[in-house]
């Protein structure tokens, strides 16, 4: 039998509250209604998998290597350029991460081109989640740029209890496109599911900004 348990994570775990906290953003904002539904856009994850998942095979390519042929053949031209590559993997990586993603949770795009960006971070020892949103329509033209945070109990409940509407709620009031998005869904269900959000905090103690 499938459990219909919430998700409840460690409540002093900042990492943990930021995992699931970001992994709930990709099925809410690829099923909005049209035309807010966004598809989202895996390529900079697949480019950092590629560049991990090389560098790994090399450094296990490497390791056999040393295990089966033994140290004189660890000192070939071929073993000593696949170390060189692995570290030069692991370089770019680092800037990949860093430099590109720059802590990217979600990045995807609307059937007319609009692209919406949510990086995201935790301030250590502290409970609050900052995201920072960029919305540029097809033309490249930013049409919303900001910061936002808040308290991870804005959608926690003292248990580590995940609540989805919550936050589903606090993204609508400080993101444009989601605000439009939750107004014609509310007209399209009569309210249903912001009433459901709203019972499910009271009833779980979750507190709202």
């Amino acid at each position: 039998m499938a459990s219909n348990q919430a998700q409840k994570v460690p409540v002093y775990s900042g990492n943990d509250l930021k995992t699931t906290t970001d992994d709930s953003l990709a099925p809410h904002l690829t099923t909005l209604p049209a035309p807010y539904t966004f598809t989202q856009d895996h390529s900079k994850t697949n480019i950092r998998f590629l560049l991990g998942y090389t560098a790994v095979a090399i450094a296990a390519f490497t390791f056999y290597a040393d295990r089966k042929l033994g140290w004189e053949a660890t000192q070939s031209p071929w073993i000593i350029a696949a170390v060189t590559a692995y570290f030069v993997l692991n370089s770019l990586l680092t800037i990949w991460v860093w430099g590109v993603e720059k802590g990217e949770v979600f990045r995807g795009k609307t059937a007319k081109g609009d692209v919406l960006s949510i990086r995201s971070s935790v301030k250590k020892y502290t409970p609050l989640y900052k995201i920072h949103v960029r919305y540029t329509d097809a033309s490249g033209k930013v049409l919303q740029e900001k910061d936002a945070e808040t308290s991870f109990t804005t959608w926690f409940s003292g248990d580590g209890t995940f609540h989805p509407e919550p936050f589903r709620r606090w993204l609508a009031s400080e993101v444009e496109v989601l605000k439009l998005a939750a107004k014609e869904n509310e007209e399209k269900t009569g309210g249903a599911s912001a009433t459901v959000g709203i019972e499910e905090g009271e009833k779980s103690g979750v507190r709202r900004k």
